[in-house]
């Protein structure tokens, strides 16, 4: 027993953490009485985390699933594959599941009729339409369960590992799952990676086959600058919705979950963002090229390597009566030579208080060559004291 209890001292010593004061965050860094049971607040630029409250806990994603569904089809026209003109047959499962036969969200395509691959963007998009996302799942995959599957691998690709969709639309015949992480994931995704495609989820209206119909995201409608991405909802988990705002160079991504209804929704949304945008502040904690940290080298011609980030560290931060930020250098303890000027290291994970705000890959800023066969014997001399203390 003594030998596992060592054992696990030393694994607890295999990921070093070296923490040390950055800099003075001064502003109110809690919100109080958050009305979502799921929910995640990142700023774009500097990727920190504002709220996280069970951010991975799962629910249905219900239309929020349609985010996927459009990420899919972007990526399909982006490769060339298909086109905004490759056109699509309405199936009589299409209509009548998601068409003016099935009671839900529409653009009501006629069936046996077919519809451009730009207007059945615009109906999924602006219209939150079911049949549209039917239409082009059966379109591009031959069935909306292969095109479903399609979805779920592709979240794999994006990192979204507790997400997976049942289908194309998100309505609860074939339950989908996903989490507030995994949707703040998605929608940094679509903004970044097509902008030619994001502005449409600002778009307010829509008419297709002479029938009109106005935006279905109730969230554009606050006034406050948000301009993505949809609302959903699903029987017994309540409403949820993923948005995005800009102002004065500030992106951020929200995602929420479990609200009673479309108006705590609305009120949440409003407050959560408004808060965001007029207490914080974008601050450098590490210029470019400053060295951050150091790691130590097990068998090298140098006993430690300084670690650089590949980039300017920024986080965004209270401006006022903040706690003060920390950081922690973490890395597989020890580094075996030869070390590459460049390679992964580590990460450092910046804190404000106990509240984690974001993690930095970590590179190694000089070559360190493999040492002699004394220095190897050296450092085992060393690393065989560490696993005794």
């Amino acid at each position: 027993m003594r030998h596992r209890l060592l054992h696990c001292s030393f694994a607890a010593l295999t990921v070093l953490a070296a923490t040390a004061s950055l800099k003075a965050a001064p502003a109110e860094t809690r919100l109080a009485d958050l009305k979502a049971k799921q929910i995640y607040l990142v700023e774009a630029k500097t990727g920190t985390v504002l709220l996280a409250e069970n951010e991975n806990q799962a629910f249905a994603p219900a239309s929020l699933a349609k985010l996927m569904t459009m990420d899919l089809v972007f990526e399909a026209i982006r490769r060339g594959e298909i086109s905004g003109t490759t056109s699509y047959r309405v199936s009589e499962n299409a209509w009548r599941t998601g068409g003016a036969p099935s009671g839900t969200t529409t653009m009501f395509a006629a069936l046996k009729s077919e519809v451009p691959m730009d207007d059945l963007i615009r109906g999924v998009i602006v219209q939150n339409a079911n049949d549209a996302c039917i239409i082009i799942a059966e379109g591009m995959a031959g069935s909306e369960a292969e095109f479903a599957a399609r979805m779920t691998a592709r979240a794999r690709d994006l990192g979204m590992m507790r997400s997976s969709f049942g289908n194309a639309t998100g309505l609860p015949e074939q339950p989908s799952t996903t989490t507030a992480h995994d949707l703040v994931l998605l929608a940094k995704h679509l903004h970044q990676k097509f902008p030619e495609y994001y502005p449409l989820y600002a778009q307010p209206d829509y008419t297709w086959n002479k029938i009109f119909q106005r935006n279905k995201n109730p969230l554009l409608s606050l006034g406050i600058g948000i301009d993505g991405l949809g609302a959903g909802f699903a029987e017994g988990q309540g409403f949820a919705a993923v948005s995005s705002v800009e102002r004065n160079g500030t992106r951020l991504f929200l995602a929420m979950a479990g609200l009673a209804s479309d108006k705590e929704r609305q009120e949440e949304s409003r407050r959560v963002l408004e808060w965001a945008l007029s207490s914080f502040e974008t601050r450098t904690v590490f210029e470019t090229g400053a060295t951050i940290g150091e790691a130590a080298v097990y068998g090298g011609t140098r006993s430690h390597v300084n670690l650089l980030a590949g980039e300017t560290v920024d986080v965004y931060v209270p401006s006022r009566n903040g706690e003060r930020l920390s950081g922690r250098i973490v890395y597989q303890w020890p580094l075996r030579a030869p070390v590459t000027k460049g390679q992964a290291v580590g990460s450092l994970q910046i804190f404000e208080g106990d509240r984690q705000l974001k993690v930095v890959p970590l590179h190694a800023a000089d070559d360190i060559a493999a040492g002699s066969l004394f220095s190897k014997a050296t450092d085992a001399v060393l690393e065989l004291m560490l696993f005794w203390l």
